[in-house]
């Protein structure tokens, strides 16, 4: 009954990085029929609702309210700059690219655990968070490792790039504030409520007005909502039973789906270069979490994005 158990909740891990692999994706496409705030504010409002009404949220009286003023702040940061980052991208092969900066926050996560929790970790930790920035740049480049094609393309856009990169620091930053006061406690419904208010308060103060619920744009808002909300009601699960230290494993390989779900949604042309830079970032993420497995029990090995309270993987 325990082995049942396990794999159930392990197979819900996996499904719910799954189904996140697809954000970027719908993300993108419903910003550009819906505007970059409307789109968002729309998707945080419904997810906020569903995920009321799904069982595993904390209570705000056992609460920490230092962590629900830093924590809520991360997460409303990281939310909206997620949101605009992919869409006031200028292309959908830039959204594709902006997704990939915001995964530099696994590697980002392990060097502030060294800063604010004391987490003990192997020396090629740091070498590993190299080769993911140097990955990066070489996504973000259009010739290699040239560092005056990547500065022409950050300034191609650098609010899209620069929320991007926001995002990883903050949900990093979220990520060990959580480990270590949360509680164990999920306030994922209150955030996302939060992250709904301002959306809608930056809405009322910009020139946007959102259109009529078209067949196909509202089919992809309703799911993304599902794969968002959802999928950290699964993750709630898998923390609870599934096995965390395989669930850390695979989600530093959620960039790799998520740059090819978006290839295949977007119609998006990638280059080789592309795939090369999403291979070794990945890498790095990788080599930075080996870099604490021995050092850390099962429960704490994911601090990311896929839930809260006990950790959560990416919404790459």
């Amino acid at each position: 009954m325990f082995v049942g158990k396990a794999r159930a909740g392990t197979l819900c891990g996996v499904a719910a990085l799954l189904v996140w692999s697809t954000a970027t994706a719908l993300m993108r496409s419903c910003s550009e029929y819906f505007g970059p705030i409307g789109s968002a504010a729309l998707i945080y409002s419904f997810g906020a609702l569903l995920l009321l009404v799904l069982p595993g949220q904390g209570s705000l009286h056992r609460a920490s309210r230092s962590y629900l003023l830093a924590g809520g702040l991360l997460f409303v940061t990281y939310e909206v700059c997620l949101s605009l980052a992919l869409g006031y991208a200028h292309s959908r092969s830039q959204s594709i690219q902006v997704g990939l900066v915001n995964s530099l926050w696994p590697c980002l996560t392990v060097l502030f655990s060294i800063l604010i929790n004391r987490q003990r970790v192997r020396w090629f930790v740091f070498p590993g968070t190299l080769l993911a920035l140097l990955r990066t740049v070489r996504v973000v480049s259009t010739e290699g490792l040239s560092l005056a094609s990547f500065l022409d393309n950050l300034a191609s856009n650098p609010l899209s790039y620069g929320l991007a990169l926001t995002c990883a620091v903050t949900f990093a930053l979220y990520c060990n504030i959580t480990t270590r006061y949360a509680r164990g406690e999920n306030h994922v419904a209150l955030f996302f409520a939060l992250t709904a208010l301002v959306l809608w308060l930056k809405y009322a103060l910009s020139e946007e007005s959102l259109p009529g619920f078209a067949p196909r744009p509202t089919l992809e808002l309703a799911a993304l909502v599902l794969a968002m909300a959802g999928g950290y009601a699964l993750w709630n699960l898998a923390i609870l039973r599934g096995n965390l230290t395989l669930l850390a494993t695979l989600s530093y390989f959620t960039p790799v789906l998520a740059a090819g779900f978006s290839a295949f949604w977007l119609s998006a042309s990638l280059t080789l270069q592309f795939w090369q830079g999403v291979v070794l970032v990945t890498l790095g993420s990788l080599v930075c979490w080996y870099g604490t497995r021995s050092n850390v029990a099962p429960a704490q090995a994911l601090d990311g994005r896929p839930g809260d309270g006990a950790g959560q993987p990416v919404r790459s």
